[in-house]
C-alpha cells in the first residue's frame, strides 16, 4: 500500500516513518511512504506556497497551484480507482478506525497537510475526494494528522504487525468497538507494594478473559 504526504516539512514525515513499524514495514515492503515536497511544485525563485487571503484577514492561504501540480504529477487527483486524496482539517469527516479499515483495503491514499491560515477552498472542492480530521482541535498543521491516519492503516495491512495476534487483540475494532482497553501488567508481579491483580497469575485463562471484560473502559 502507498502513502503519499503532501507537505512543506517532508523532514517531519521521514523522520517519524523511519521509525519503528512504520520503518520495518517499508523494508519489507508492505508498504511505501512518501513525503512530497509542496515547495519542488511552485513555479517562482522564492517557491512561494502561501499568500494573503482575499478579503483580508490574518495570516496567509496555502496556495492551490502547487498543490494542483503535485496532486497531478503524482497521479493523485481526485476520482482515481481505488485510491483516495484528502485534504486534512478540522472541519473534515471524523476519522475513525472503522474508516482506517475501510482504507486499508486502497492501493493508495494521499494526505494534503495545510498550513498557516489554512488552504484555498479550490484544493477541497475540486482537487481531493474529501477531508479528513482526527478530532475538534487546532494544531499547527497537517503533519500530525497525516501521520496518525498512516500508521493506523498501515497496522491494519497485512504483514505490518509482526504478530497477527496484535491485530486480533487491537482496542477499538470495527466489530468490537465498544471492547474497550483493560489494564496491563508486566513483571515484577510486587513493587513497592504494589501488586498484579492475582488473577492475572493464576493461568486460569477463562477467568483472565472474564477479568479483562469486567475491567475494560
Amino acid at each position: 500500500m502507498k502513502f503519499n504526504i503532501l507537505t512543506i516539512f517532508p523532514e517531519v514525515i521521514d523522520s517519524y516513518c523511519n521509525t519503528s513499524i512504520l520503518k520495518n514495514a517499508q523494508d519489507e515492503s508492505l508498504i511505501e511512504i512518501n513525503a512530497i515536497n509542496i515547495r519542488e511544485y511552485t513555479e517562482d525563485k522564492h517557491n512561494t506556497v502561501d499568500d494573503r487571503p482575499y478579503g483580508g484577514g490574518p495570516g496567509m492561504v496555502m496556495k492551490p497551484d502547487p498543490i494542483y501540480k503535485a496532486l497531478s504529477e503524482n497521479d493523485s487527483l481526485k476520482g482515481q480507482k481505488n485510491k483516495r486524496s484528502l485534504l486534512m482539517s478540522p472541519r473534515g469527516e471524523e476519522f475513525t478506525q472503522e474508516k482506517a479499515e475501510q482504507y486499508s483495503d486502497l492501493d493508495e491514499i494521499t494526505l494534503i497537510c495545510g498550513r498557516y491560515e489554512g488552504v484555498d477552498q479550490r484544493v477541497a472542492d475540486h482537487m481531493v475526494d474529501g477531508e479528513l480530521s482526527i478530532g475538534s482541535y487546532v494544531l499547527a498543521g497537517g503533519e500530525l494528522p497525516a501521520l496518525v491516519v498512516t500508521e493506523v492503516v498501515s497496522r491494519l495491512v497485512s504483514g505490518v504487525l509482526g504478530n497477527p495476534e496484535s491485530l486480533d487483540e487491537e482496542t477499538y475494532g470495527s466489530e468490537d468497538i465498544e471492547k474497550g482497553e483493560y489494564p496491563q501488567y508486566t513483571r515484577p508481579a510486587e513493587f513497592k507494594d504494589w501488586g498484579v491483580p492475582k488473577v492475572l497469575l493464576s493461568g486460569n485463562h477463562k477467568k483472565i478473559k472474564e477479568w479483562r471484560k469486567k475491567h475494560s473502559k
